[in-house]
């Protein structure tokens, strides 16, 4: 009879061991496909800035066209931008595009016609659409890794984190805080 219990208490020991490892894998697995979704949403918006900006720059070098050096390091970034994958690359390129678009923008404010016309004034209008939509999936994404890092990290979901290889995510920052605070400021 002792032997039963023994194997008894043995055997739920087991099962309650299965049932955990088994419902924190179905936990991060879930937590990993939110963040992917979220971290395609960022890239989706990405996209979508990046179909305005060659716009804007047509429009401003049509005024400014002695700008180079300001067009040149536009190019570069969007470059840089289009090239990234991983949320340290485009973190990276983020800060270039941010910093190119407030020198595209400081090279239009000496253009009164520039800032007159109805096609400039609506590019600067549905880059601020996209610019707060980009933010809003940053904090989306940012707040699901957050999360997933968390039950990563604490034991004794790590316990289970480690073995099946569920490694920590990389949040998407951004080095000029400012620059995320909000969107860069094209109304003029």
């Amino acid at each position: 009879m002792e032997v039963w219990i023994a194997i008894g208490a043995v055997l739920l020991i087991v099962i309650a061991v299965a049932v955990f490892v088994i419902a924190t894998s179905r936990s991060l697995k879930r937590l990993s496909s939110r963040v992917d979704t979220a971290w395609n949403d960022i890239t989706v918006q990405l996209a979508a800035r990046e179909e305005l900006l060659p716009q804007l720059e047509r429009r401003v070098r049509a005024f400014a066209s002695h700008e180079e050096k300001t067009f040149a390091a536009f190019a570069e970034a969007r470059q840089a931008s289009s090239q990234a994958e991983t949320p340290e690359e485009v973190s990276a390129a983020e800060n270039r595009v941010q910093g190119a678009l407030r020198g595209l923008f400081a090279a239009s404010e000496g253009y009164p016609q520039l800032q007159s016309s109805r096609e400039f004034l609506q590019l600067q209008s549905d880059l601020v659409e996209v610019e707060n939509r980009i933010q809003a999936s940053r904090r989306f994404y940012n707040g699901g890794v957050r999360e997933y890092n968390t039950k990563v990290k604490v034991f004794p979901n790590n316990l289970v984190a480690g073995p099946l290889h569920y490694e920590q995510r990389t949040f998407f920052e951004v080095a000029d805080r400012a620059a995320i605070s909000q969107p860069p400021r094209v109304q003029f």
